[in-house]
């Protein structure tokens, strides 16, 4: 089935081949060369031969073998989506694949004057000299097409990316203006609030997924069969779904956990897209974190901050920034993000986009010095992903009952934490053993033992101004009392809890919809008024 049909027409040299080829490279279009139709029926080769032959088939059917030979090849596509044809030369042609299309089929005529077209001409080396192509009678009459084209461009005046641009709005390849279709997930306190458990949960309902941020931060997913898989670099939904993968231009990457993720979740490259700006984490990053941040502050030591600080150094950075387009492993995957976003939205497709870490250990926003290399408030992830705020429908604020911290360094301190308690006290409140929580209580990525304390609201209340949350996600429903482990329902959970919730509802004004209550794919409670 054909979504658009775009067919080019202009003199030789106009750039129609290069528009061909940005749509398909870009927009991904299917491309339909005229000459390969001719060749296909009529065994002509060559240039000349084939504009003569062209113009004895047009002769003879008035235009209508074009028509009649796409539909024969479009005949051997399952879904063909959108197609570009380079290219129409006369009224006929159009008007038999209008004939045959109707509204799907849009004309684009390019021009440029003869001074300019003879010299790209002469840039591409053909056998055949300009004016000997500019000879022919068919050729000579191309620009009169520009009066009954949909779109007409000088490109001469433009460079080939204007030319693409201006053809691409003009076909609404950019979407609807501004509508909503991207949802985010944000930890309100300071990291491991179970992110990735409730990311996991709702990323079916998602045609693309998006992960920020970079390896210092991991999220635990409870497979179906109750194993456990912690994602370093990969959204956490994608083990569980089909849906195209997105690293964005903000990421910090791994090269070895990246490619050794992409090989236990069998991405290939077709389903992920990596941004060309994507920076990379080099060994001296590393070195130069496991020297400082992590004796003094508790830092995972992977190298993120390290490698983030000589991104914006550029030129003066040491060792020389290597970006994803500068990496040979990567380049299956390298592809400009903002174009799969741009697709994604012009067909209406949901977006999801999985922060990392917590808003109490933004850069900007934390408990400085105690923080990350990042913004990490839902204004920071949509700059790191490459998405505009307008484009935003649904911003879900995660927080754990009891908020946690990383273990503090020997001598120093990882950061303040209101209202400080031991894990024997949680134990003693809720019913869960010391044990079971000691085991589970470790970071992702370090495997550092984790502080705990009282549930902070003043924490939460700055995290609601700062992330402006339509939906809260309450983790870790157990903490409060281990009877809520049986909860499927909202009513089912203790009074205790159930006042806990009202009151975070009075707070942030917003509607708690996801609780969850043991660490297991089927343990949320689901209150969301939207899909």
């Amino acid at each position: 089935m054909i979504e658009r049909l775009v067919v080019l027409s202009g003199h030789i040299g106009s750039g129609k081949t290069g528009l061909a080829t940005a749509l398909v490279q870009r927009h991904g279009f299917r491309l339909v060369k005229t000459r390969e139709l001719l060749h296909d029926e009529l065994a002509a080769s060559g240039r000349l031969d084939l504009q003569a032959a062209g113009e004895r088939l047009d002769r003879r059917t008035g235009g209508a073998w074009l028509a009649q030979a796409l539909l024969r090849k479009l005949d051997e596509l399952e879904d063909a989506g959108n197609i570009v044809v380079d290219a129409v030369r006369i009224a006929g042609q159009i008007d038999e694949l209008r004939r045959a299309f109707g509204s799907r089929v849009v004309h684009v005529h390019v021009r440029a004057p003869e001074a300019v077209r003879r010299e790209r001409y002469r840039a591409r080396g053909d056998v055949e000299t300009f004016e000997t192509i500019m000879a022919n009678r068919t050729e000579r009459k191309v620009d009169s097409l520009r009066t009954i084209a949909d779109i007409v461009i000088e490109t001469d005046r433009n460079t080939p990316d204007d030319v693409r641009a201006r053809v691409a709005s003009r076909l609404g390849l950019y979407g609807r203006r501004a509508e909503p279709l991207v949802d985010v997930l944000i930890g309100g306190q300071y990291g491991s609030e179970g992110k990735g458990h409730v990311a996991s949960y709702l990323a079916r309902g998602y045609q693309y997924l998006v992960r920020v941020g970079g390896p210092n931060a991991g999220h635990k997913v409870c497979e179906e069969d109750g194993t456990i898989y912690t994602f370093h670099q990969l959204p956490s939904g994608t083990r569980r779904t089909e849906a195209v993968i997105v690293l964005g231009p903000g990421a910090v990457l791994s090269i070895e956990r990246l490619l050794g993720e992409i090989r236990n979740c069998r991405v290939d490259p077709v389903r992920l897209a990596i941004d060309p700006h994507a920076m990379i984490v080099e060994a001296a990053d590393v070195r130069a974190e496991t020297r400082t941040l992590v004796r003094k502050i508790g830092s995972t030591g992977q190298g993120v901050g390290a490698a983030t600080s000589r991104k914006v150094l550029r030129t003066a950075a040491k060792p020389k920034v290597r970006l994803a387009r500068d990496v040979p492993q990567l380049r299956a995957y390298v592809r400009e993000t903002c174009d799969v976003f741009d697709r994604a939205f012009a067909r209406g497709e949901k977006v999801f986009v999985e922060g990392t870490q917590g808003t109490a250990l933004s850069l900007h926003h934390g408990t400085y010095p105690f923080v990350t290399s990042r913004d990490t408030t839902v204004s920071g992830c949509l700059a790191e992903a490459g998405i505009a705020p307008s484009r935003v429908r649904r911003i879900i604020l995660v927080n754990r009952t009891y908020p946690i911290r990383v273990e503090s360094p020997e001598g120093e301190t990882s950061g303040p934490m209101a209202g400080e308690l031991t894990w024997d006290e949680i134990s003693h409140r809720s019913g869960v053993s010391l044990e079971e929580l000691e085991k589970a209580e470790r970071t992702s990525t370090t495997n550092r033992r984790r502080r705990v304390g009282e549930f902070d609201w003043n924490l939460f209340r700055r995290s609601v101004s700062l992330n402006g949350p339509t939906d809260i996600a309450l983790t870790f429903a157990d903490y409060v009392s281990i009877k809520n482990r049986e909860a499927r329902r909202f009513e089912q959970l203790t009074q205790e809890t159930i006042h806990f919730v009202e009151e975070l509802e009075r707070v942030s004004a917003a509607h708690v919809s996801l609780i969850t209550t043991r660490f297991h794919p089927r343990s949320i409670i689901d209150r969301r008024d939207w899909q």
